[in-house]
C-alpha cells in the first residue's frame, strides 16, 4: 500500500552556515563542556557508569568502511540503532547531526533519572533521544550528555487498563516503552490482537516522540490525534523524580504531554495508549493526472476540491493530494470505513471530468482502488511481498521491521527547507472554493504543494474532536480540513559529501515563494510543531495557539532551571 512517495564532516564538525554550537537546540546557557574546568572528572563519570548498570558510553560515529555502508545508511531502522546518528542529517542554516559526547542507553526509568541527576549536578546539556526523527534536530547536540532510550521498547497490549489513582472504567489499550517505534505497536495491536491504536504513518518513528508532538496519522479523521488518546505516562523530570501522571494523577503536565512538544517536560518512559475497534479494511487511492496546460491545470484542481469537499470530507479518507509546477495532480489518500467500491465511486467524478477533455488531460487510467483486510496493514509478508515495503534485513533486525517504500526518500536527507500551515475548513465552502485554488495554483508555480488530508481534524468523528480538544494543540488544527506541506531536501550528509549550499537556498527559496503565495487563503493560521520551519516566526502561536500560556506555566513548574531545552520548545522565547 503507498502512501508517499562513511559518516563525513557533516557528523562532527561545525561547517559554513551552522550556527555557533552547531547543532539544533543549544541554548544560550553556558554549560559545561569538554576542557572546561565545570565538565566532570573521569571519576565522576565512572560514578555515573556505575549507577546506571554500566549502560553509559562515550559516542562515536559508527564504523562505515565496509562495502555495505550505502546500504546501511538508507536504512532507518540502522539509523535509529546509532546513538551518533539521527534520521535526517541536518537542515540548511540550521544545524547538522553531531554526536553527544557520552550516552546512557537507558534500560529503565531509574537509568534516565540518573542521568537527569548527574547532568543537573555537572550543569551538562543533556539531549533526549528514542528514535531521532525530529526534523528540527532536537534529539542531537554537542558536548552533551544523551539519555538514549532505544532500547527501552517493550510494547504491551492490555484488555482492560485503568490509570493509576483513577475511578475510570477500564479501557482497552497498549504500553509502549519510552523507545518504542510505531512499527511494534501497530503489530502488536493490529496484527496479533485485531485492535487499532493511533500513531504516525512512518513505521520508524518513535511512539514518545510523536505522541509529544500532537500525533497526526494516515487515519485521524477517523480516530484523532496518538496525543489525544493518551491514558498515562511515565516521566522522569527535570528533578530527577519518576512519576506517574493521567488525567487524575498531575493532570496539567498529562496534558501538556499530549502535543506540548516533545524534549520539554522531561524524559517520557512509557507510555499507555487507548485503542479501538478495527475496521474491517484499509484502502488506497492512487491516481496522477497530467494537465497539457496551465488554465487545464487549474480547473483540475478546480474540480478536485469540489469533489473533495462533496464527497471526500469525512472521517474516512485521509493522506494526501499533490500539485506542482509539471501541472500533475497525484492523489496518494487512503480510506477506512467504506468498501473500495465506495471508495472508487467517491473519485470517479473527477474521472469523469478528464475523460470528458481527453485533449487536456491524461493519466486516467492510474487509477488504483486497493482495500485489503485491516489486520495485514502492518503484516510484513503481505506489505514487502507485493513492494509497498522495504524489509530491514540487517541480521540482528526485529523479524516483520519494513518501511513504506515512499518513506525511504526521507533516510538522512539534508533539508532545505520544510513549511506547514493549516487550512481552514471554511475555504471549502463553494463561495470559497476558488479562493482556495487560486491560492493553490499560484503556489504551484514556485514549487510543489501537499494537502495532508489527515492532518486537518476539520472532518473527522465528533469522538475524535472531542478528544483533541483535551490536548495543548493550536485549535487551527480542528478546524482545519488539511496541514499544507511545502519542503524540499537534499542528499545526506552521512556519505561525507559536502552539500550544495547555492542549490540548497535556491531550492529553500521556491519552497518559500510557495508558501507565501498559498498564505493568501490562510494567512494567519498555525503549523504543525512536528513539521513545520525550523525557522518559524511566532512559534508560539503557530504551535499551540491559545494554549500557550497554560503550558508555559507547566513548564515553569516542572523544569524551573530550563534543564530540558530543544529547539522552539515552550519556555525558549529567549533562546
Amino acid at each position: 500500500m503507498k502512501r508517499r512517495d562513511v559518516i563525513g564532516a557533516g557528523l562532527a564538525l561545525a561547517s559554513a552556515g551552522v550556527p555557533p554550537g552547531g547543532a539544533a537546540g543549544v541554548s544560550a546557557k553556558a554549560y559545561a563542556r569538554p576542557g572546561t574546568p565545570g565538565w566532570p572528572s573521569a571519576d565522576d563519570w565512572a560514578g555515573l557508569g556505575r549507577a546506571v548498570g554500566g549502560r553509559l558510553a562515550p559516542v562515536a560515529a559508527p564504523d562505515l568502511s565496509g562495502a555495505h555502508a550505502g546500504r546501511l545508511l538508507a536504512n532507518p531502522f540502522y539509523i535509529a540503532d546509532q546513538p551518533a546518528l539521527t534520521e535526517s542529517s541536518g537542515w540548511l542554516d540550521a544545524w547538522r547531526t553531531q554526536p553527544s559526547a557520552y550516552a546512557v542507553a537507558a534500560g529503565s526509568a531509574a537509568d534516565v533519572a540518573a542521568a537527569v541527576r548527574f547532568a543537573r549536578a555537572h550543569n551538562v546539556r543533556l539531549a533526549v533521544k528514542g528514535r531521532g526523527h525530529s526534523y528540527l534536530g532536537t534529539s542531537n547536540a554537542p558536548d552533551s550528555l544523551l539519555i538514549w532510550t532505544r532500547h527501552m521498547d517493550a510494547v504491551a497490549v492490555h484488555d482492560a487498563f485503568t490509570p493509576a489513582g483513577s475511578t475510570a472504567a477500564p479501557v482497552p489499550a497498549v504500553s509502549c516503552g519510552g523507545g518504542a517505534m510505531w512499527m511494534h505497536a501497530y503489530k502488536a495491536v493490529t496484527v496479533e490482537r485485531g485492535r487499532y491504536v493511533q500513531g504516525g504513518g512512518c513505521t520508524s518513528v518513535g511512539v514518545a516522540g510523536l505522541v509529544q508532538g500532537g500525533g497526526f496519522g494516515s487515519f485521524s479523521k477517523g480516530f484523532g490525534t496518538a496525543g489525544s488518546h493518551l491514558l498515562e505516562a511515565e516521566i522522569v523530570t527535570a528533578d530527577g523524580r519518576v512519576r506517574i501522571v493521567n488525567h487524575a494523577q498531575d493532570p496539567d503536565l498529562f496534558w501538556a504531554l499530549k502535543g506540548g512538544g516533545g524534549g520539554a517536560w522531561g524524559v517520557v518512559t512509557r507510555l499507555t495508549l487507548a485503542t479501538h475497534p478495527l475496521p474491517k479494511l484499509f484502502g488506497s487511492i492512487n491516481l496522477t493526472l497530467h494537465a497539457r496546460s496551465d488554465e487545464a491545470y487549474r480547473r483540475l484542481l478546480e474540480k478536485f476540491v469540489a469533489v473533495y469537499a462533496e464527497r471526500l470530507f469525512n472521517p474516512h479518507f485521509g493522506e494526501q493530494a499533490r500539485g506542482g509546477p509539471g501541472n500533475r495532480l497525484t492523489l496518494d489518500m487512503v480510506f477506512q470505513g467504506v468498501t473500495a467500491q465506495a471508495a472508487r465511486a467517491a473519485i470517479q467524478p473527477l474521472l469523469d471530468f478528464a475523460n470528458a477533455s481527453p485533449a487536456d488531460y491524461e493519466g486516467q487510467q492510474s487509477l488504483s482502488v486497493t482495500g485489503v483486510p485491516a489486520r495485514l496493514l502492518w503484516d510484513a509478508n503481505l506489505v514487502v511481498r507485493f513492494g509497498a515495503g522495504r524489509a530491514d534485513d540487517r541480521a540482528e533486525a526485529t523479524p516483520g521491521d519494513y518501511w513504506w517504500t515512499g518513506d525511504g526518500d526521507q533516510v538522512g536527507v539534508f533539508w532545505h527547507a520544510y513549511t506547514s500551515a493549516w487550512l481552514p475548513q471554511s475555504l471549502l465552502q463553494p463561495t470559497e472554493q476558488a479562493r482556495l485554488v487560486d491560492a493553490w495554483f499560484a503556489a504551484t508555480r514556485h514549487f510543489g504543494v501537499g494537502f495532508h488530508f489527515n492532518k486537518g481534524l476539520a472532518g473527522a468523528t465528533d469522538a475524535a474532536l472531542a478528544v483533541a480538544r483535551d490536548t495543548p494543540m493550536n485549535p487551527d488544527a480542528l478546524d482545519a480540513f488539511a496541514l499544507a506541506i511545502i519542503a524540499t531536501a537534499g542528499p545526506s550528509l552521512f556519505t561525507g559529501a559536502d552539500p550544495d549550499l547555492a542549490v540548497a537556498r535556491a531550492n529553500a527559496g521556491k519552497v518559500h515563494a510557495a508558501m507565501a503565495a498559498l498564505r493568501a487563503c490562510a494567512p494567519s493560521t498555525g503549523a504543525y510543531v512536528n513539521e513545520c520551519d525550523y525557522f518559524q516566526e511566532d512559534w508560539p502561536r503557530a504551535f499551540w495557539g491559545e494554549h500557550y500560556p497554560r503550558l508555559l506555566g507547566v513548564k515553569r513548574r516542572v523544569d524551573p532551571e530550563g534543564l530540558f531545552t530543544v529547539h522552539h520548545g515552550v519556555g525558549t522565547e529567549s533562546v
